[in-house]
């Protein structure tokens, strides 16, 4: 029996769950591919989903699709939409949506597996699927490796994964070398000395050494850094006080940091503490403040051989126009822990999830930014027809590019 993919999309989209919490879509995957005959392992990695489709002797071909939300408040208005809530690592009730569209990536991961299943008297090899947990928070590819994957299951050739993202639907984004940035997720504690809001020249107020650290920070990109090179430091969260009259004792700052290449990473990192701390000492802060390293994502690099083949397939299957150079994303993604680890290539692409009349209208009325939602927008929702039907051909089509 055929796969309804479209009410497999709509069930994970109503149901999306938070990182490392992802039990119920784990399971719902882990049904799928028993049914589809794979051996299948739960719990890899706190929640990852590993399924092995052996089908005689021949190269192994790992394939990736992650499955965790977002805390995010969905507003598309889809009768779909997400309504559910979670809890987050600190306890704060929040609500949850699929913001990056991990949902459409499980489910074109179902529909690849089922379409090799259906042709492996045309294909010989292994395909080894991993469903993968917290890529949102960049450790759930390293906790699957950690669990020992690389010993467990049949090693790979080379790792494929793929991302929905706002390109017309219909249109795939690779290319080789760098595809993603590599990122520094970063918390900075500032310390200050509290007291009474009506007296703060007795106190040391961190409120305000924050508000001169973020300012500050964002010099590095626009005065420290070649125009012609890439770099970007993002103060996404900034926590301190609880009441108006009362100034704190600290300050929290949670820093996002991309970067195309290690050389960057070390000046741009280098500059961000010089900034940090001499801001606190500029404040009179009497205590040093603390910079702590929540993750490091290493860049998403492709392999040009690997990526070439992949390419030269997809234009095959999909059509010549169908397979455009996006350029560097700035986002980043752990995914290449799987081939680092492995030391085998890897293909990582984008597929479009967009009205294609849509886009076209607003790129034609230079509206992009502002009337087309990205990834992590509370109204981002890609289109499921034809979305679906792509991301299926593109991850069967890669995958048979390499299986025997």
């Amino acid at each position: 029996m055929t796969i309804d993919l479209e009410a497999l999309y709509i069930d994970l989209h109503q149901h999306p769950e938070l990182s490392f919490q992802e039990t119920r879509t784990a399971g719902i995957a882990a049904e799928h591919l028993r049914d589809l005959g794979l051996e299948v392992e739960e719990g890899v990695g706190v929640t990852g989903v590993v399924g092995v489709l052996a089908n005689g002797d021949g190269p192994v071909v790992w394939l990736r699709a992650d499955m965790d939300a977002l805390p995010v408040a969905e507003q598309t208005g889809l009768p779909y939409a997400s309504t559910v809530t979670g809890v987050d690592p600190a306890g704060n009730t929040v609500p949850v949506m699929h913001a990056c569209g991990h949902d459409m990536h499980v489910t074109a991961m179902i529909g690849a597996v089922e379409r090799l299943v259906a042709a492996r008297a045309e294909w010989s090899g292994t395909a080894v699927v991993l469903i993968q947990p917290a890529e949102e928070y960049g450790a759930g590819a390293r906790a699957m490796l950690d669990a020992g994957i690389l010993s467990r299951y049949p090693k790979p050739d080379i790792v494929l994964g793929q991302h929905v993202t706002p390109l017309p639907a219909g249109v795939i984004g690779v290319r080789s070398g760098t595809q993603m940035a590599a990122s520094d997720g970063l918390t900075v504690t500032l310390h200050g000395r509290g007291g009474h809001g009506s007296r703060p020249h007795a106190t040391i107020d961190p409120v305000v050494m924050a508000a001169a650290t973020v300012m500050r920070l964002q010099t590095i990109a626009s005065r420290e850094v070649d125009p012609r090179d890439v770099a970007v430091v993002t103060v996404g969260s900034i926590h301190a006080g609880l009441k108006n009259n009362i100034i704190p004792a600290e300050a929290t700052l949670e820093l996002s940091l991309r970067y195309p290449n290690d050389e960057m990473r070390e000046r741009v990192l280098a500059s961000v503490e010089r900034i940090v701390r001499a801001e606190a000492a500029a404040s009179g802060a009497e205590r040093e403040p603390e910079i702590r390293t929540d993750h490091t994502l290493p860049p998403t690099i492709n392999d040009a051989e690997a990526t070439a083949r992949v390419s030269a397939a997809l234009r095959r299957v999909l059509g010549e126009t169908s397979v455009i150079d996006p350029g560097m994303f700035t986002g980043s993604e752990d995914v290449s822990w799987f081939a680092r680890d492995a030391d085998v290539p890897l293909v990582f692409w984008f597929w479009g999830g967009l009205d294609p009349a849509k886009y076209a209208a607003a790129v034609a009325a230079g509206t992009v930014n502002s009337d087309i939602p990205t990834n992590h927008s509370p109204f981002f929702a890609p289109e499921i027809h034809p979305t679906i039907e792509v991301g299926v051909t593109a991850l069967e089509t890669a995958a048979r590019e390499f299986l025997g």
